[in-house]
C-alpha cells in the first residue's frame, strides 16, 4: 500500500513520528507522501523523509496560508516562491502541494474565523498558479486541494494545464463532484480517497463512478479517521489505517481488496514518478 497524504509533519506527530511510520510499514504501508502547508512544513518533511527509504515529499503553501500573505500581496508570493525554489532540488521532493483553492470558512484556525473574500481568493489563485509553474519548471507533481470552490479551479486548471501534468496530478480528497470527476477523466488525473468514505454516502456513491485506473489512497493524517475508528475515538489517523480504507473500497466496489492495494499503489507510483 502506498499513503500518498499523511501530514507526519504536523506537531500532532511530534516526538511519535518513528512509532507512526513502524507501525505503517508493519500494516504493509510500502510508500508515504508527506505534503507542506507552507515553508516550515515542507522544510519538516524533508527532515522525516531523509530517515527512511520510502517516504518521499510535497513542498508547496495551502491555500488557507494565503491569509498570512495578504499583507505584502504579490511580493509575499514571489518571496513564499523562493523559499519553496530552495528545497525543490532535495531528492526526495517530488511533488508540489498540497496547493489549490479554498473557500471553506474554518472555524478552528491560527487566522481566526474569516471569510475568504474576492481580494484573498485572488491571491489564492496567484499563489495557486505560481506553483503550478513551479512543477512544470521542475518536472514535478500536482497535489490540489479544492474546498469549496469547484468553479474556480477547474476555471484555472483549464487554462493552465499542460499535457505535462498528465497522470502526474490528484484531487486529494476529492469532492463527490461529477464535474470533478470529469476533468480528471478527460486530463488523465488521479482521484485521492480518504477515510471520509467509509461514513460519507455521497463519497461511497462517488468512489463507484471512479475507474480503478484513476484511484490512490490517502489517509490524510492526523484527520479523516475511518469507520468503526472514527467512532471509537481512536485519534488521530495515522498511515496504519490505510488497509481500513482499501478494505472499505474493495466491499463497495466489490474487487478483492488484494487487488485494489495492487492497482492503488501502482497507481502512486505512476503519480509520483517511481519506480516499483
Amino acid at each position: 500500500m502506498f499513503d500518498t497524504h499523511c501530514h507526519l509533519n504536523f506537531s500532532r506527530f511530534k516526538d511519535i513520528a518513528s512509532d507512526v511510520v513502524l507501525r505503517a510499514e508493519q500494516s504493509g504501508v510500502k510508500g508515504m507522501l508527506i505534503p507542506g502547508t507552507d515553508f516550515v512544513t515542507s522544510k519538516k518533511a524533508i527532515e522525516i523523509a531523509h530517515n527512511y527509504k520510502n517516504i518521499y515529499v510535497a513542498i508547496g503553501i495551502h491555500p488557507h496560508h494565503a491569509f498570512a500573505l495578504q499583507e505584502k500581496g504579490h511580493e509575499g508570493i514571489s518571496e513564499n516562491i523562493e523559499m519553496l525554489e530552495s528545497l525543490i532540488t532535495e531528492q526526495k521532493v517530488v511533488a508540489i502541494g498540497e496547493i489549490g483553492l479554498d473557500k471553506h470558512i474554518y472555524l478552528k484556525t491560527k487566522y481566526g474565523i474569516r471569510q475568504v473574500d474576492r481580494e484573498l481568493l485572488a491571491l489564492q489563485k496567484e499563489l495557486l498558479v505560481a506553483q503550478m509553474d513551479l512543477a512544470l519548471t521542475y518536472k514535478k507533481s500536482l497535489i490540489l486541494h479544492n474546498w469549496e470552490a469547484k468553479e474556480e479551479i477547474l476555471a484555472i486548471l483549464s487554462n493552465r494545464w499542460d499535457r505535462r501534468f498528465e497522470r502526474r496530478s490528484v484531487f486529494h480528497c476529492c469532492e463527490p463532484d461529477m464535474d470533478l470527476l470529469e476533468f480528471a477523466h478527460d486530463h488523465k488525473m488521479f482521484i485521492g480517497v480518504d477515510g471520509d468514505v467509509t461514513y460519507d454516502k455521497k463519497k461511497e456513491e462517488f468512489i463507484k463512478k471512479v475507474p480503478l485506473d484513476s484511484l490512490v489512497l490517502e489517509t490524510d493524517s492526523p484527520y479523516l479517521l475511518p469507520e468503526p475508528l472514527r467512532s471509537q475515538k481512536k485519534y488521530p489517523n495515522e498511515p496504519s489505517n490505510l488497509f481500513v480504507i482499501a478494505q472499505y473500497i474493495a466491499k463497495v466496489l466489490s474487487i478483492d481488496v488484494d487487488e485494489i492495494i495492487r492497482k492503488t499503489t501502482e497507481n502512486a507510483q505512476i503519480l509520483f514518478s517511481l519506480s516499483s
